[in-house]
């Protein structure tokens, strides 16, 4: 598309934008004057849909009038809601996907599974500037084997003077290295650049290669398209508060693929993961779900996943494939009108990326800070990056050109 830094075009693009009704169906931040913010902050906390509130009633409702029973006919099976949906938002069958606990969590559930690392093939390869929590996990499970996390991570690393990876350099670590990856763990894009990767020939070349291939996809789930199955990955996990927008501390998605789902090997247990038909017979021995549930170890957080629910249906509604479309297109708009309206500003995020776009601007703490005191919600990463993240959901091509001739006018006092 060919853009033009006037307003007027901004107004087209929303006219004919399919997703634009889909504002009205989140709540949106206001300042002290009632003004509506703009807010592009959906790469750390979506906003909120109207409609949650009215489905947490219901399971409050429930609650208070059938106590227990509430459990026996409802919520035992509640988790389940969310598979179909969950499943066709990152390409996978439906007994490949599992909702449950907190995104950490769910990466330790699964590098107990599947780093199982050899005396020779030990290593782990990691973005040298992945988010920290992927480092504090992956070098936990790596000490717990009784390795050294100096020896045994193989850090990405840009090339001097540069600041994205470059896929090439990716795909010839692995092949260098084949003897030594036990697994390939990656985002499926960096938190702080806004980089995707490409997840299926990392995915193919690391099996070929004899590693298991996992990726965190907590910037990646509802923001770009997956296929998660097709694209052979081992595993996956993600958090459902950014893009997905199902609020503070909403329990994270899980994809296993089929092939492991008759695991032999080891995990930590729990009864959520028992055989279903049994599971109230109490039983001593372990008798898993041969499905991505297996991996469960409690009882689902119902009133954590209702705001999920409700935000899957609107996902649903609008389909990932638009969703995805206007994502590219309203980031390459804020793209445009910054390189013509304020040259002065870097982008380090390439052309492959999802919503985000990451601005190094000359005293950008100061920018930033400047930004917020005029309506504009987004957030800074030392050193010195301002990360925005339009939502296709909910934000309007106008609202882009009124934040980069704010972002100007900040710079430029």
């Amino acid at each position: 598309m060919k853009y033009k830094n006037t307003e007027v075009f901004a107004q087209n693009l929303d006219e004919t934008d399919k997703l634009a009704k889909h504002r009205n169906d989140f709540f949106y931040p206001k300042d002290n004057n009632k003004n509506e913010l703009i807010y592009f902050a959906g790469n750390s906390l979506g906003l909120q849909p109207k409609r949650a509130s009215d489905y947490l009633t219901k399971e409050l409702s429930i609650w208070s009038e059938k106590g227990v029973l509430g459990q026996e006919e409802r919520w035992i099976g509640y988790h389940e809601r969310l598979t179909d949906s969950t499943a066709k938002l990152v390409g996978a069958l439906s007994s490949e996907v599992v909702v449950m606990n907190a995104l950490t969590v769910n990466i330790h559930l699964l590098l107990i599974s599947f780093y199982q690392p050899k005396e020779a093939k030990y290593k782990v390869i990691i973005e040298k500037d992945a988010f920290p929590s992927d480092y504090y996990a992956v070098q936990s499970q790596i000490k717990l084997h009784g390795f050294d996390p100096k020896k045994a991570l193989i850090e990405l690393t840009p090339r001097e003077g540069e600041n994205i990876l470059r896929h090439e350099d990716i795909i010839s670590t692995i092949e260098s290295h084949r003897d030594e990856i036990a697994l390939i763990y990656l985002g499926g894009v960096n938190y702080y650049t806004g980089q995707s990767f490409n997840l299926k020939e990392i995915t193919k070349v690391g099996r070929e290669n004899g590693s298991i291939v996992g990726f965190n996809l907590a910037h990646s789930a509802g923001n770009l398209l997956l296929s998660l199955h097709d694209w052979d990955v081992d595993f996956s996990a993600w958090c459902t508060y950014k893009y997905l927008c199902a609020g503070p501390g909403s329990p994270s998605g899980v994809f296993i693929h089929e092939r492991h789902h008759k695991w032999n090997g080891p995990r930590l247990l729990g009864w959520w993961g028992h055989n279903k038909d049994s599971r109230f017979e109490m039983s001593s021995t372990f008798d898993p779900i041969n499905t991505a549930e297996g991996w469960q170890i409690s009882n689902a957080p119902i009133m954590g996943m209702v705001p999920l629910l409700a935000s899957l249906d609107i996902y649903s509604k609008a389909g990932i494939n638009s969703i995805r479309e206007k994502g590219k297109n309203i980031s390459s708009y804020m793209e445009f009108l910054i390189h013509h309206m304020i040259p002065s500003v870097h982008i380090i995020t390439p052309e492959d990326r999802g919503c985000q776009l990451s601005l190094v601007i000359h005293k950008g703490k100061k920018v930033h800070d400047c930004l917020l005191g005029k309506g504009v919600v987004c957030d800074w990463r030392n050193p010195d990056v301002i990360r925005v993240a339009p939502h296709p959901l909910y934000n309007s091509f106008v609202e882009v050109f009124n934040f980069v001739k704010i972002l100007k006018n900040a710079i430029e006092n």
